[in-house]
């Protein structure tokens, strides 16, 4: 009975010295919390702050979080406290805002306690959302798209290189590099890959294929027989190698006429024009060099119409 009492206790069975510094601040400023006694002024110590003066993080990178271990995380919060403290900076008006810990924050509500520990930290403005997402990038709990949309809000919004994002995340510039590349999957790859249906190496293969249809196509044989990280790299490399091994004549063919048609176009246009054939359709880019060149190209266009 005696060890359960002390870890209800949380942050202070481990901590005494900061218990007895609680008591004698709270009688000497009749505060009922040392985090409401001058919280500007304490920073870069854990305190045991009220869960309703604490606001939600708004750079928080986790979009989803799982119910029943929420639950599971609030039972344990009930019976033991909470022993990892939250991090947390001072905003005015005795109020709090969350830099990272809102699966603890969430759990500690559900439990029902009223204060729980937190590190203050003094971060201003600017450098919030760095810190933020830095702090939760670095946790592992992140599933690999929320990680890499946390790099990619870095680069947009903080205005970091990929070199800087993989310095302060503690980690080499290709896995920086290679996170953000899950990006550009479809939208129903990404979305095997947040519910655990394939992994960051299943992902990263895929990637690789050019072809969406193609890219589909490796996809579902991935789901549907349950291919390794391996098996997949080899699917998409077999695939490779059977496309540089078709017969190309008529491809030839085609790009001799594409080649006519961009001369003709470059000698009309006096400028640069490049036709690049797709699987349906393609696409015709014209290059100009100056805005008075983009205005003769319209006049131009104005003309044919």
């Amino acid at each position: 009975m005696a060890s359960k009492k002390v870890l209800g206790r949380g942050l202070s069975a481990f901590f005494p010295e900061h218990e007895e510094k609680e008591k004698k601040e709270e009688q000497a400023d009749g505060e009922s919390s040392s985090a409401l006694a001058k919280p500007q002024k304490r920073v870069n110590v854990v305190l045991r702050v009220p869960v309703d003066s604490i606001r939600p993080n708004p750079h928080q990178p986790r979009k989803e979080f799982d119910e029943e271990r929420l639950e599971q995380l609030a039972s344990s919060i009930s019976k033991h406290g909470l022993i990892q403290p939250i991090t947390v900076r001072y905003i005015g008006e005795k109020r709090f805002e969350l830099i990272s810990g809102e699966r603890r924050l969430r759990a500690a509500k559900l439990s029902g306690i009223d204060k729980l520990p937190a590190y203050i930290r003094e971060v201003n403005d600017e450098d919030i959302l760095s810190y933020a997402l830095i702090e939760n990038i670095q946790r592992e709990d992140l599933n690999p798209l929320e990680v890499a949309l946390g790099y990619q809000r870095l680069v947009e919004e903080a205005d970091y290189t990929q070199a800087e994002v993989a310095e302060r995340v503690g980690k080499n510039r290709s896995t920086v590099a290679n996170m953000l590349r899950l990006l550009s999957l479809p939208a129903f790859i990404q979305a095997a890959l947040r519910d655990e249906q394939i992994s960051t190496g299943h992902a990263r293969a895929l990637i690789s294929v050019d072809d969406p249809e193609d890219q589909k196509a490796i996809f579902k044989k991935v789901i549907k027989k349950g291919y390794s990280v391996r098996q997949t790299e080899k699917a998409v490399k077999a695939l490779d190698e059977k496309k540089k091994a078709q017969p190309t004549p008529a491809k030839d063919s085609q790009n001799t006429f594409i080649k006519e048609i961009s001369n003709r176009l470059r000698g009309k246009l006096s400028t640069k024009v490049n036709i690049k054939s797709k699987k349906n359709g393609g696409e015709i880019r014209i290059e100009y060099y100056s805005d008075e060149e983009l205005d003769r190209l319209l006049e131009l266009f104005d003309e044919i119409s």
